[in-house]
């Protein structure tokens, strides 16, 4: 019993954490869930992760609450899902709610402004981060580059619907995997 509540504080407390660093947006905290729940805890694995973010992102809503929620879920059933959500919900709204009237009166500073500048920048590498480790969780073959290639573009520079690119990214990947020439010869 007394391991169960240990595992469901941690799970807390780790999306607190995930919260509190996770700035701009929820590709930003993909580097942070990885080394909190896989390598730090070990809950689950990085392809696991990597599932879950897949199917956070594809379902309404944020991708950090979404995210939170499926991994909560997935290690500690509902009530784990439950305190994943609400901790990863509690940092922002806390810094929200304490820095909007102080942010109102220097939003004009430059030293602020050149704050939030860096701030950017940090984010920018976090998601170039997540994006490194999901590239090396690909297959190396010549769909998945081509794959990637025409959804980033798609969503990019013609700004489509990336709900739309994950749905049809997922069929060609289906299609591809089931030719001929990529099934198990028995």
């Amino acid at each position: 019993m007394k391991g169960t509540i240990r595992k469901y504080w941690n799970l807390f407390v780790s999306f607190i954490k995930i919260g509190a660093f996770t700035f701009g947006s929820g590709y930003a905290m993909i580097t942070l869930i990885q080394k909190e729940i896989c390598e730090k805890h070990e809950w689950l694995s990085e392809d696991e992760i990597l599932e879950i973010i897949a199917v956070a992102e594809s379902t309404p809503g944020s991708i950090t609450i979404n995210t939170a929620t499926f991994v909560g879920y997935k290690v500690g059933g509902i009530l784990g899902s439950a305190l994943a959500t609400l901790g990863v919900i509690i940092p922002s709204f806390l810094i929200i709610i304490s820095i909007v009237k102080v942010l109102t009166q220097f939003e004009d500073n430059i030293y602020v402004q050149y704050a939030f500048n860096g701030i950017r920048i940090g984010v920018f590498a976090l998601v170039i981060k997540a994006f490194v480790t999901m590239l090396d969780q690909v297959n190396k073959n010549a769909f998945s580059y081509v794959l990637i290639l025409l959804a980033t573009l798609a969503v990019t520079v013609l700004n489509c619907n990336v709900f739309g690119v994950i749905v049809i990214s997922a069929l060609l990947g289906i299609v591809h995997t089931l030719k001929p020439s990529h099934r198990e010869v028995a």
